[in-house]
């Protein structure tokens, strides 16, 4: 009875692991807007239209798949540019209606400029499209405030404005759930944060990066855990893995390496693959699974500095976002590794037969899904 309830704990644990395997993960919208000397403004709106179109990007729903219209998505993520702009031109006014600029209180109007929209290209990464909404600035201006709606999904917002012979970018804000930006002095000059405040928003970035839905890092992790939970073989191979990491990490977020997703995305699945099987084979740690942990998480560093690309990075607290960031993917890792334990090797590592009811099963579970991770991704 009692492997029984081993295999039926795991398949708990797993099964659901399956579910994103075809899914994008969803991105907050990057918002810019330009207040131009002539009297006119433009906001660049970047973001999956096929999500906006479906309503997948919201708050409810962080991954594609646990939509329940996750097939017209994935309909429209395989269009051409043509047929999906198409598509969204029906879909224009409603995103007109519910986004809200707004001069002295009074909502601005504005028309959509331009819209651009790349090709299908690599499946397993959201496509982003950017549209062009332009319109008048009322004359006498002295504030503006912004918002996008809650259904549209979180955003990430910044501006500028022709002042002192130049235009300078505000920060990025990541504004969730429909918060509000505003109301701001346009002739003002910019606001900066206090460190404080920098650091706890990468933080929490770089945490919600593995915990609750970076699948591919969870994975990974899992299979580190269960070859071992001695501290001695978790530390050595937690650290290489972390140092891996930082190093692509900081590479890639200044520009010094830049490797594509179609590249990345295939051996990150391969990664996850061989801790699994390697689990089910080796029952000690080895100088050899060292170096790989390390070798791969150099691949899941040039990950978390695409994700971390995404909210921007300000300029003058640039060091400080990445260190900090870093810190976030730590502590959700060790998060990690805590719940494993608590949930696995505490009610189980004692038991006989744990190496053959759990580390083996849970193993190969971790290695089939890689595998068909790296096909479908290939």
């Amino acid at each position: 009875m009692l492997p029984n309830r081993l295999c039926l704990l795991i398949l708990v644990l797993f099964c659901g692991v399956l579910l994103p395997v075809r899914a994008d993960v969803v991105k907050p919208a990057l918002m810019e807007m330009s207040l131009y000397p002539d009297g006119h403004f433009e906001l660049e709106l970047r973001a999956s239209l096929e999500g906006l179109l479906t309503g997948i990007i919201n708050t409810k729903y962080k991954n594609t798949r646990d939509a329940p219209n996750a097939a017209d998505y994935d309909r429209l993520r395989a269009m051409s540019p043509p047929h999906l702009a198409r598509e969204f031109a029906a879909f224009q006014p409603e995103l007109l209606k519910h986004i809200s600029l707004l001069f002295d209180g009074r909502k601005a109007a504005m028309k959509v400029a331009r819209v651009e929209i790349p090709e299908p290209g690599y499946k397993k990464v959201p496509r982003i499209s950017l549209v062009v909404l332009a319109g008048r600035t009322p004359q006498g201006s002295t504030r503006f405030s912004w918002r996008y709606p809650k259904k549209y999904g979180d955003n990430a917002f910044r501006y500028r404005h022709y002042r002192a012979n130049d235009y300078t970018w505000s920060e990025w804000i990541w504004l969730r759930n429909g918060e509000p930006y505003g109301p701001v002095q346009i002739e003002a000059a910019y606001a900066h944060r206090p460190l404080w405040q920098v650091a706890a928003s990468y933080i929490r970035i770089g945490f919600l990066h593995i915990l609750p839905s970076g699948w591919d890092h969870i994975l990974f992790i899992l299979g580190i855990f269960l070859l071992s939970q001695r501290l001695s073989t978790l530390l050595w191979q937690v650290t290489a893995f972390t140092i891996a990491h930082t190093i692509t990490l900081g590479l890639s977020m200044y520009g010094l390496i830049d490797v594509s997703p179609h590249i990345i995305e295939p051996l990150i699945a391969l990664s996850i693959a061989y801790v699994g099987i390697e689990n089910v084979f080796v029952t000690r740690l080895h100088a050899w699974r060292v170096v790989i942990v390390f070798l791969f998480g150099l691949l899941h560093g040039m990950s978390f500095a695409r994700s971390l690309a995404d909210f921007g990075m300000p300029k003058e607290d640039f060091a400080l976002a990445l260190v900090t960031f870093n810190v976030g993917v730590e502590l959700g890792q060790l998060a990690l590794l805590l719940l494993a334990y608590l949930l696995i090797g505490l009610p189980f590592s004692h038991l006989p037969n744990y190496r053959r009811w759990v580390v083996i099963p849970a193993s190969s579970v971790i290695g089939i899904i890689g595998l068909v991770w790296m096909v479908d991704r290939l």
